[in-house]
């Protein structure tokens, strides 16, 4: 069985770093390990041991953690393939489609997923309940941003021709904690999002990192703008800020006009 350990880094940048273990071995797989202190700690009071550790992608705030992980448990670095020249010391490069086995009980499916970077990798699980580990790709309520190697049209194709077929019911981890900061966003952008509002009012009550909330990517087709594409409301927005906008835009249109939006917001 999978067992998640989200862990809150409570830096500035709101990582999020995760041990996801097999509960028959005690074998985990550490996940964006920035705060190599706390994963590290949380490992040792679970009695599990730190086989691999994972990066979704290069930037520093994700493989940060890297050496002091790897130095203390002697694991083994797996990150997208392209990024060789960009994150140190990487064991196995990983394609589409490549598994990744944890222990005797879990199994990862490497998802080629470029947009944020172009050389970003997204899991989900291929046993036990389906969950997605995201990284900069997809957060909670938001889509990540294009500013460091990445691409807003990479992005979208990501959203529309992976994301969006995954089993609905599938658990979204991110790299961040931005939630109520992107329903701010959906809100602004479809005002008439009740489901966003409503989760929005609660969370403004109730929301704690340390033990954050676990969206579906059911409930993100309600609340994340960047799933919205086709929405009426949305699109009657979107045309106050482009009034050039034609009678029936595309899909990736409105992506990529949310996008630039969200990157002055």
């Amino acid at each position: 069985m999978l067992l998640v350990e989200q862990i809150w880094t409570g830096n500035s940048l709101r990582n999020f770093n995760y041990l996801v273990a097999c509960d028959e071995t005690g074998e985990a797989l550490a996940i964006d390990p920035l705060d190599h202190e706390k994963c590290l700690t949380r490992a040792k009071h679970h009695s599990w041991q730190i086989t691999q550790v994972l990066n979704t992608h290069e930037h520093g705030d994700h493989t940060g953690g890297n050496d002091p992980v790897i130095a203390a448990t002697g694991a083994k670095l797996l990150a997208h393939a392209g990024a060789k020249n960009r994150i140190r010391g990487i064991d196995r490069g990983l394609s589409a489609g490549d598994v990744i086995k944890v222990g005797t009980s879990v199994e990862f499916e490497a998802m080629d997923t470029p947009g944020h970077t172009m050389s970003h990798v997204c899991i989900r699980s291929i046993s036990d309940e389906p969950v997605l580990f995201s990284g900069d790709t997809l957060f909670n309520a938001g889509a990540g941003n294009c500013h460091q190697g990445g691409h807003p049209e990479e992005l979208y194709q990501t959203f529309v021709t992976q994301l969006s077929k995954l089993d609905e019911e599938t658990k979204i981890y991110p790299g961040h904690d931005y939630i109520t900061n992107n329903l701010e966003f959906t809100l602004n952008r479809e005002p008439t999002n009740e489901q966003a509002r409503s989760l929005l009012n609660e969370l403004n009550e109730s929301h704690d990192p340390n033990n954050p909330i676990v969206t579906t990517l059911a409930l993100e087709k309600e609340v994340n703008t960047f799933f919205r594409l086709q929405s009426p409301a949305v699109i009657e927005q979107l045309r106050k800020e482009f009034p050039n906008l034609e009678d029936e835009p595309t899909p990736k249109t409105v992506f990529l006009k949310l996008r630039e939006l969200r990157n002055s917001w």
